[in-house]
């Protein structure tokens, strides 16, 4: 029988993504099209990912998750009945998962600051 002490965590070192790296053009259209609501848990989302206090293991498997749903193919294809939505219901909770867990007050602070510059509220 082996001690405890022999299992370590794997560590995690990487560079996911950056700022550098998202075309915010191209981001903002389509998220101009899909309106305000739908983009509020959007760049949350991205400003998840790009935060460095995020751990690399959360930032890949919410990169992977997003465009596993954004992706028009599926593992299983969604016009069978019930079957094929569960892949994407899958997806979906580690999306939502993730959220939970590490999106921070200053996270959505800087998502709802991008939000009101992307987005402005008319004029009453």
């Amino acid at each position: 029988m082996t001690d405890a002490s022999s299992f370590t965590e794997p560590i995690f070192e990487a560079d996911v993504i950056d700022s550098s790296v998202i075309d915010e053009g191209v981001f903002q259209r389509l998220l101009r099209r899909a309106g305000r609501t739908i983009a509020a848990p959007a760049l949350e989302a991205l400003e998840m990912v790009l935060d460095a206090s995020t751990p690399a293991q959360a930032r890949l498997t919410m990169l992977a998750a997003l465009t596993y749903l954004l992706i028009p193919t599926d593992l299983i294809p969604d016009f069978l009945p019930v079957a094929g939505f569960s892949d994407d219901l899958v997806a979906l909770t580690a999306v939502i998962g993730l959220c939970s867990k590490h999106i921070t007050p200053d996270i959505r602070l800087r998502a709802q600051r991008r939000l009101d510059r992307w987005f402005p509220l008319g004029r009453s």
